[in-house]
């Protein structure tokens, strides 16, 4: 005896209604509304694709259906045969160029798009590119400004500026890939080798996305974010973290536990969030600057050497954070 779901009257419009918003948007079939030039040209081309496509599945499917009615079995006898029917020839040249005319318009489409999406646009005298230098590290994002600032997970850019990408990973480490879906495509860090990508972001905001290569356990937790900011206020934010860097007084170190080390440590310190890492809160470590340099650039069993090649100013700012954050387990 089959048994019957029996959903409540009024449930299936709201069933359906809480599935929509994965077919549309953020994390579902269609993309991210696009905020960069380069961007528009990959949802431009998604689009024309996505036109075709389902033309030819609708034309399909409704053939499929046609047919399955017209020439459904009648009362004879399971010997008979069907009644022979010869090919058209002028059909089955149609449904052969067909398909051709089709691949050929997708490809013309795309190649066009492809190099407003590929190619960083030339920087002008009045102008110039912002170039960012970004490294993917197990299992955060480093960014490196021409002044020397470094920022870690966020990226923050001027609006309406091109912002170029040189994206790459250190020679120890595994491949990355940087996306952030309103800003354009995904683009590989390798280790030892460097992909340039750019934006420019027609608006002010917070742009989020997240590693898009498998990079290991805590891959997941690998986000991304892109704030753009008013140009003036850039160049502000930019002068300003450059001053607190050089005075030590930056967040940097806060940034770089939260983006490498409390994955494994815990936000508080707590340990054990990943791979039975140890507690740092109340920990004596803390307090040895040296001994947490020599940890840091070396690894010790399961613990990598996240920070193999840091800067000096970046493992000070690590070094000063822990001891004033986890020192006597405060």
């Amino acid at each position: 005896m089959r048994s019957k779901l029996l959903l409540p009257a009024g449930a299936l419009p709201a069933l359906l209604a809480s599935a929509a918003p994965a077919f549309a948007g953020s994390g579902g079939f269609a993309p991210v509304s696009p905020q960069s030039p380069n961007a528009e040209g990959i949802s431009r081309s998604y689009w024309f694709v996505t036109i075709f496509v389902v033309a030819v599945f609708v034309l399909v499917e409704s053939l499929l259906l046609a047919f399955i009615v017209r020439f459904r079995r009648r009362r004879r006898s399971r010997d008979a045969d069907g009644a022979q029917i010869h090919g058209s020839t002028r059909l089955e040249t149609m449904w052969t160029i067909g398909p051709v005319l089709i691949l050929v318009a997708i490809a013309v489409f795309v190649l066009a798009k492809l190099p407003g999406i590929r190619d960083v646009p030339a920087a002008t005298a009045g102008s110039p590119n912002l170039v960012v230098k970004v490294t993917g590290r197990q299992y955060y994002w480093q960014y490196e400004y021409p002044n020397g600032v470094i920022a870690i997970d966020e990226l923050r850019a001027p609006q309406g500026t091109t912002v170029e990408l040189e994206v790459t990973a250190p020679v120890f480490d595994v491949i990355h890939s940087w996306w952030i879906p309103a800003l354009g495509g995904k683009i590989d860090a390798i280790p030892g080798r460097v992909n340039r990508t750019w934006f420019a972001a027609e608006r002010t905001g917070v742009f989020r996305g997240q590693c898009a290569e498998l990079c290991g356990l805590n891959h997941a937790r690998m986000l991304a974010a892109v704030e753009v900011l008013p140009k003036a206020e850039f160049e502000t934010w930019l002068t300003t973290r450059k001053d607190a860097q050089d005075a030590g007084t930056s967040p940097l170190g806060r940034e770089l536990y939260v983006g490498g080390c409390a994955k494994c440590h815990g936000l508080a310190g707590e340990g054990k969030v990943a791979a039975n890492a140890p507690a740092l809160k109340g920990s004596r470590i803390v307090t040895d600057a040296k001994a947490i340099d020599v940890l840091l650039r070396k690894g010790q069993n399961l613990m990598p050497a996240i920070g193999r090649d840091w800067s000096d100013a970046q493992m000070r700012a690590m070094t000063g954070y822990l001891k004033e954050r986890f020192a006597g387990g405060n």
